[in-house]
């Protein structure tokens, strides 16, 4: 004798029917945190968030950026002020 059961049921009532516990809340704030958390970052991820953590701030790459043109165009003002200033005139090496 063959007896077949068939059982239709919703995979929160089976979770119930076995004695698990309900995971729902749990998992409703966990979601609720991340897409809390990805809201926030999509701000920095937007252009005018990267282009405020681009160029605001002491470290930003807008004032690297200007510290090394400042450097590289006092060094070569050095350069060429020493040469326009010295009495003796320069030597072509001959390079082009």
């Amino acid at each position: 004798m063959d007896v077949t059961i068939n059982v239709n049921l919703t995979p929160k009532e089976a979770r119930e029917l076995k004695g698990l516990p309900d995971l729902q809340p749990l998992q409703d704030e966990a979601l609720a945190e991340i897409r809390r958390r990805v809201m926030a970052q999509a701000e920095n991820i937007s252009a005018d968030g990267l282009l405020k953590s681009w160029f605001m701030g002491s470290s930003s790459a807008f004032e690297i950026f200007r510290n090394m043109t400042d450097n590289m165009l006092s060094q070569n003002a050095g350069r060429v002020s020493t040469a326009a200033g010295s009495e003796e005139p320069r030597r072509d090496s001959g390079r082009i």
